[in-house]
């Protein structure tokens, strides 16, 4: 990488973060609040071991709809049904976890593997119809989204509910063999009373492992960005397209299924509509955006979009109390701002390298003149 490249590259994040910064002091000046009170929140936030836990237990699913968002996008595709697809995985792995007959850790597997199959089948199903059909995969997985959002609560209640629950409408629990213990011997000193480690990240981290070597460390995923970079040339090079698009889709959808195990596999242990996570797969795509659909990237999009979430019972309880809604305003001020960055950035970018393109071809080649040395006189 030149040293002008590097600097492009960097530019962006830098460009970025001014943005924001400046974007989101004005806001809160525009709205009667002074930015210094936010900043101060923020930082004791910072600091808190309770709230960086809170954090990072919920930025864990963040990443994982993030990097399933990220893959559709490696290949042009917009997977908007990450939403649905989470969902009826969730309710159908929650279901199949505590019917499955399996011994400890294979029932976590078990759970594992129906959330990824039902993921993968959903969105699939909008793979098959782009590439033989030609419907845009943004309607597709947008109807396919209504459709799971309906059946996932028609499952719960006709098929899956525990009926010895009473009044709570949530399936079996999963037996203690298939559940994650949680992470609290890893913090120091032990995890804050009332808060505890979510064992999920841990989901999340692999999920990132496999998406790196998967898209940048294999053929498969060569052919895919390649795709999606260049279909033409992909397509003349042997690559077939259709297939491309249902296999990411497939993928896409099967990492999606997984984002709504931290309640699964974690307390309460069975899917509720009350305590299960909602609206990750729209979150999910703000932080692929964020990330640029790189791991780290979206990792830490995932932390800085779940450090805002958490500061809004920070800044609710504050004196005087600062309205939750400024979180949402940042969270879209930054997302706006790291769009039009990058942007601009790859459109400098872009003009340098033509330039520099017309300028070696408009400089002539060297020439060397015959030697006339010895010639005949």
């Amino acid at each position: 990488m030149t040293r002008n490249r590097l600097a492009l590259t960097l530019a962006a994040p830098v460009l970025a973060i001014v943005v924001a910064t400046i974007a989101s002091a004005i806001a809160l000046v525009l709205t009667g609040y002074a930015p210094g009170d936010v900043l101060s929140i923020l930082a004791d936030q910072a600091t808190s071991v309770r709230d960086l836990l809170r954090t990072v237990n919920r930025a864990g699913p963040y990443y994982v709809s993030g990097v399933a968002v990220a893959i559709g996008f490696k290949m042009n595709l917009f997977n908007i049904g990450v939403e649905g697809q989470y969902r009826l995985a969730g309710v159908v792995a929650a279901a199949a976890g505590a019917a499955l007959p399996l011994p400890g850790p294979t029932r976590v597997i078990g759970i594992l593997a129906v959330a990824v199959l039902v993921g993968a089948a959903w969105s699939g199903l909008a793979g098959l119809l782009r590439a033989y059909r030609g419907v845009s995969e943004v309607i597709a997985t947008i109807m396919l989204n209504a459709i799971a959002l309906g059946l996932t609560p028609f499952l719960l209640t006709r098929y899956f509910e525990d009926d010895s629950e009473g009044f709570a409408v949530r399936t079996r629990p999963i037996p203690s063999g298939g559940r994650l213990p949680f992470l609290d011997f890893l913090i120091p000193g032990g995890a804050p009373a009332g808060a505890r480690f979510n064992p999920f990240i841990l989901i999340a981290i692999a999920v990132g492992v496999v998406y790196y070597v998967l898209i940048w460390r294999s053929r498969f995923g060569y052919d895919l960005r390649a795709s999606g970079s260049n279909p033409h040339a992909a397509r003349a090079s042997g690559v077939d397209a259709k297939r491309m698009t249902v296999i990411a889709m497939a993928i896409s959808g099967g990492i999606a299924g997984l984002v709504g195990l931290s309640t699964i596999l974690s307390t309460p242990y069975s899917y509720t509509e009350e305590s299960f996570l909602s609206g990750l797969g729209f979150t999910g795509i703000a932080i692929a955006l964020l990330g640029r659909n790189h791991p780290v990237g979206i990792a830490l999009g995932a932390f800085l979009w779940a450090f805002i979430d958490v500061s809004r019972t920070a800044l609710s309880s504050a004196t005087p109390p600062l309205p939750r809604e400024i979180a949402t305003i940042m969270q879209g001020i930054i997302v706006f701002s790291v769009v039009i960055a990058y942007e601009v950035v790859a459109r400098i970018a872009e003009r340098r390298d033509a330039a520099e393109v017309a300028r070696r071809t408009e400089d002539p080649p060297p020439t060397t003149e015959p030697s006339t040395a010895g010639a005949a006189s």
